[in-house]
């Protein structure tokens, strides 16, 4: 998509319409971008022979289009070389909501769905660009770093491309909803906050003596939230 045609919001079309909660849902682009971007890990849906699938993979952003990758042997990859509809989804759970009465509990958190047309990415040097963002996507400025990538690593990885057609965002981000009359019950109710949150550096056993953590690894502080640390990388990979 050209930034003539581009808009602030995805078409709203039947298949990714909100119709439960619909007040949660949001088409709004930069909306979408942000839970895509603070996130590593999502599920790929599509379906094979009438069977559906939904694999989990690393991905990542780029514009409108999402990355992913795998093993040339992958089902779903081999699957999708032929360009075939696909079904992107990301999840983080923000909040445990604990209410007065069962059908009230529920949860805090942010989801987007993203639809398209997955490809393989044939081409030579967008591969091993693809290869090498999707280091620099979540570890800004590692791959210069590295040691090169091999022919024989890049024949085994492949790589998948999807321009997002149309998307939503889901979003619960708020307190206990009970029934009014519930709320003089003698029930304890409230929020659980949930975070991944980042540990204690494990170094690797076999370092090099002299070879110090990258300041560009900053972002990833022990103690911090890996979503905000995902997102600056996403903000540091966008500028490069």
């Amino acid at each position: 998509m050209t930034a003539e045609t581009e808009t602030a919001s995805y078409p709203v079309t039947p298949r990714n319409r909100v119709k439960r909660m619909h007040e949660r849902g949001s088409y709004d682009r930069a909306a979408v971008h942000a839970i895509l971007d603070a996130a590593m890990l999502c599920h790929v849906a599509y379906v094979i022979d009438g069977q559906p699938y939904a694999t989990p993979a690393l991905f990542w952003r780029r514009g409108d289009t999402l990355y992913w990758h795998g093993s040339s042997a992958s089902r779903m990859l081999r699957h999708l070389k032929a360009g075939t509809p696909a079904c992107l989804t990301v999840a983080h759970l923000d909040g445990l909501v604990l209410a007065r009465s069962g059908f009230n509990h529920s949860a805090n958190y942010r989801s987007a769905m993203c639809f398209g047309t997955a490809r393989l990415v044939e081409d030579e040097a967008e591969k091993i660009e693809a290869m090498r963002d999707v280091v620099d996507r979540f570890y800004p400025e590692r791959s210069a770093l590295l040691r090169p990538i091999t022919p024989q690593e890049a024949k085994a990885t492949t790589v998948i491309a999807m321009v997002i057609d149309d998307a939503a965002a889901k979003v619960r981000a708020k307190g206990v909803g009970d029934d009014e009359a519930d709320f003089a019950l003698p029930i304890w109710a409230g929020v659980i906050p949930v975070a991944t949150v980042l540990g204690e550096v494990q170094v690797c056993h076999r370092l090099v003596g002299g070879v110090d953590r990258p300041e560009t690894l900053s972002i990833f502080s022990e103690g911090g939230r890996l979503d905000t640390a995902l997102l600056e990388g996403q903000r540091i990979y966008e500028k490069a």
